[in-house]
């Protein structure tokens, strides 16, 4: 390992060579990871026999496990491994994952042959077969979590230099320039990657990703002799686990009424001598019991799962005061999830823009990515004439703006109801109740304002999101404000799942037909999508009600960040 020093100096002279490795290995990952996902629906109806909501199902859970394990990869990185080891193993994990998902494409043992329509009985999927299919998501679940929430990172460790006044520039250049080639790898993923799917088979469309994988892998290694690799220390995380742990351990003991400068653990240079009445019960975490015992002769605590400082204890009640709304955000994430079911509708509907160019059914989702570029832009250019109207240097506050994606979600669900409802009825007159697979004649071009929609709600809810996290939380914690993002996909894609199976479970009994039948001209997705409306309506009252329990005008700026109004959003902390 290297020091601090040497870390700036061989930054200053081998950062800017790094960042080709660093931003390919992610880009490609990306299309990789992004391209296998859209069609996967397809794929698991076909080759293992699943019906609709059992493969949302599965790939809901892949993808909470994918967002939760990069909390799991955040803390390994800091807490023992560091970035560089970190990546590496994700990167592999990845490649292992796509090479075994390729090879149920080529080898017949490892998928069920496809049914015909004379079949009337398929050949079910074996338990060996399952788990091979469950162990390729497994390795690109541990893949994806080990280097998205450190590969960016890893890439700002190459051009720290915190005596340049300028290197804060180069900074930021580089984070716009990672997001820039994520966003234009994810719109390659969906639309070039899927439309070889389509044109080309699954051997190909499933081999170009391991292929890219291999070469992202490859490059990454070879700059290894260039790479600043920092030296892994405690992790914050690990910090709040103590925290809680050492007040659990002191439940039994009183709290003082009048609280004394010398009741407390403080660093000397804390401005901080006692702790907030909120959360009460966490003050105790600080109280000094035993000096002689508690405190090392430089007044530093002897043992941290005993006694944190009065700082360490404000951040957490900061993360316990913003988990309300944290939470409000796992509806609308839930609706974002809903993509398997859209490539069903639209597979069966008139796709062409032009007479000799038709869009992939799985490519579809580009539009709300579209939707969702175009908003921050358009945000980001009239912020100056926002912030004349209300006095915030980011225009709107971030409540205000989550609460307009709450809205406009609740609003894409409703029409997505209807657009179902209406392609729903049109297929049944056409006589196509019994083929789910015959084309209805409609554009599935009505779904696109549906999908543009999703995108500004998505938008305008995360970006305010962060913001609201990042000025209510200390400074020190503002990698909690992209850890908390992270699990809140985690748990809304966790949350689509068990919705989906609970849905599909409830609609069939008495022998029903269920709303997310396979058969989406006899099931309901019209009924499902409007259960949706109606939890994004609920979720809305719920948002209003949490809105209360902060301080009226402090949607945004906080008591407890006292340079938020100063400080602007890192959007690099957007997952």
């Amino acid at each position: 390992m290297i020091t601090k020093t040497e870390v700036e100096e061989k930054s200053r002279k081998g950062g800017l060579r790094t960042m080709p490795f660093i931003i390919v290995n992610e880009s490609f990952e990306q299309v990789a990871s992004y391209g296998l996902q859209p069609n996967m629906i397809i794929y698991l109806m076909t080759f293992y026999h699943m019906n609709a909501a059992t493969g949302a199902s599965i790939l809901g859970i892949w993808n909470a496990l994918s967002f939760g394990l990069a909390i799991v990869g955040a803390f390994v990185a800091d807490s023992y491994l560091g970035r560089f080891r970190v990546v590496v193993i994700g990167s592999i994990s990845t490649l292992i994952g796509m090479v075994i998902l390729w090879l149920t494409t080529m080898i017949p043992q490892l998928k069920s042959s496809p049914c015909s329509q004379f079949q009337h009985v398929c050949n079910g999927t074996t338990p060996i077969q399952l788990a091979v299919l469950l162990s390729s998501f497994g390795f690109m679940s541990l893949g994806a979590g080990f280097v998205r929430p450190c590969s960016i990172i890893f890439g700002a460790d190459q051009l720290e230099k915190k005596e340049d006044p300028q290197n804060q520039r180069l900074i930021d250049s580089y984070f716009n320039w990672y997001y820039g080639s994520i966003g234009i790898s994810t719109i390659c993923a969906v639309t070039v990657i899927i439309y070889i799917q389509d044109r080309y088979g699954w051997q190909v469309g499933f081999g170009i990703p391991v292929i890219l994988i291999f070469f992202s892998v490859s490059m990454f290694l070879t700059g290894s002799p260039l790479y600043v690799k920092v030296k892994a220390k405690e992790s914050l995380f690990m910090g709040l686990v103590q925290e809680v742990v050492a007040a659990f351990r002191k439940r039994f003991t009183n709290i003082p009424l009048i609280d004394f400068d010398d009741s407390y653990q403080q660093p000397h240079e804390s401005e901080i001598l006692a702790p907030s009445n909120d959360f009460r019960c966490l003050n105790r975490a600080c109280m000094i019991q035993d000096p002689q015992r508690d405190l090392n002769p430089d007044g530093s605590a002897s043992n941290r799962w005993s006694l944190c400082s009065v700082e360490q204890v404000g951040s957490l009640k900061a993360l316990f005061k913003v988990l309300p709304m944290w939470s409000t955000g796992i509806v609308i994430f839930v609706m974002t999830r809903q993509f398997p079911f859209a490539v069903l509708q639209t597979k069966t509907m008139d796709r062409h823009i032009f007479p000799q160019f038709e869009v992939p059914a799985a490519s579809f989702s580009v539009f709300m990515m579209i939707a969702y570029t175009i908003w921050i832009i358009i945000y980001d250019r009239v912020l100056v004439l926002l912030s004349q109207y209300t006095g915030r240097p980011r225009g709107l506050s971030p409540v205000i703006r989550m609460g307009i994606g709450l809205i406009i979600s609740c609003m894409s669900m409703a029409l997505s109801a209807i657009t179902e409802s209406i392609r729903r009825k049109r297929a049944i007159e056409e006589g196509h109740g019994d083929d789910p697979s015959a084309l209805v004649n409609m554009s599935a071009m009505w779904f696109v304002p549906q999908y543009a929609l999703l995108g500004v709600a998505e938008a305008a809810y995360a970006v305010g999101q962060i913001e609201f996290f990042y000025s209510l939380l200390p400074k020190s914690m503002s990698s909690i404000a992209s850890a908390m993002a992270t699990t809140g996909a985690a748990v809304s894609c966790f949350a689509a799942s068990v919705l989906v199976s609970g849905v599909n479970w409830f609609s069939s009994t008495r022998g029903k037909t269920s709303w997310l039948s396979s058969n989406i001209n006899r099931g309901h997705l019209d009924y499902y999508f409007s259960l949706l409306t109606f939890l994004s309506l609920l979720n809305f009252l719920y948002f209003l009600v949490v809105c209360r329990l902060y301080e009226p005008g402090n949607d945004g700026s906080s008591r407890l960040s006292h340079e938020a109004e100063e400080k602007e959003c890192a959007y690099r902390l957007l997952p």
